[in-house]
């Protein structure tokens, strides 16, 4: 029985349900992360400038309770659970009627659907577990970028160093290939970035978007890092210009790069290297 539960769980479905579960938790780091960091810049400043801040404001991935942001209402464990809590209160809260945002479920269903594409592409083993940790972790950062314009150290570090590390227990890669996808990842955006600098005197991109597809090349490979940066230019350039012509992107503001990054690495895991080097002829 047990061995059956563990093939279950290792299986498409059973990682979609997983996933759908995972997705609701990465709401909370999407919407809270981001808080906590500017709160922990705050409090550095305040430190350095004698200043005092009112500490009952402090917000953790766990405290307080998830709450309508309208009203306050805290959830109860019924309105938590994944898309089904949003369809059965109609996509309002139960207690002011508030519309809640369909991004909630979107991003539980989008974790499930990557996590069941996961235990697809890899079979029920154990390696499926970790790719849907590099999944999860990619939508998270997909998700603060979008909202902040920022890739948060907290986890593109530990991608990079997972990465690394799960090459050298050669759970993944060659070793020498994630050290070098790592290399080269970081360096490619680095020298855009200061060639676009030095040419225009802007900035076209932040360091989070080094730090992410370096982390993409140690899980990845070096053989990936053009194809990501190209599948990630692509859609960028794409949905720039959908937003530009609906008015949707102001002017003077910019699309960031992060989740389409996130996007062409996940679009790589799920095709395999060879798919993609086929494609491209150089296999």
């Amino acid at each position: 029985m047990d061995a059956q539960l563990a093939e279950f769980l290792l299986s498409p479905p059973g990682l979609a349900l997983m996933g759908l579960c995972i997705g609701s938790f990465l709401n909370v780091v999407i919407h809270r992360l981001p808080l906590m960091l500017e709160r922990g810049w705050k409090l550095d400043s305040a430190e350095m400038l004698g200043v005092k801040i009112d500490e009952a404001a402090a917000i953790t991935l766990s405290r307080p309770r998830s709450r309508c942001p309208s009203c306050g209402h805290v959830l109860a464990w019924h309105e938590n659970i994944p898309v089904l809590s949003y369809l059965r209160l109609g996509g309002r809260c139960s207690a002011c009627k508030t519309r809640i945002s369909p991004r909630y479920p979107f991003v539980e269903v989008l974790t499930g659907v990557l996590f069941a594409a996961v235990g697809w592409r890899f079979g029920a083993q154990p390696a499926a577990l970790l790719w849907c940790a590099f999944a999860a972790t990619l939508v998270a950062l997909a998700g603060i970028d979008w909202d902040t314009t920022l890739l948060p150290d907290n986890l593109t570090l530990p991608l990079l160093w997972a990465g690394l590390v799960c090459a050298a227990l050669g759970w993944t890669l060659p070793v020498t290939a994630a050290l070098w996808g790592a290399v080269a990842g970081y360096l490619s955006l680095w020298a855009v970035y200061w060639l676009f600098k030095l040419t225009t005197g802007k900035e076209g991109m932040g360091y989070g978007d080094f730090k992410l597809l370096a982390a993409l090349g140690a899980w990845l490979g070096v053989q990936m890092i053009l194809p990501i940066v190209l599948a990630a230019s692509v859609l960028g350039a794409i949905v720039g210009i959908g937003m530009k012509l609906s008015g949707a992107l102001r002017e003077g503001r910019y699309v960031p790069f992060g989740p389409f990054l996130a996007g062409a690495g996940v679009a790589v895991l799920l095709a395999g290297s060879p798919r993609v080097l086929d494609w491209l002829g150089w296999a």
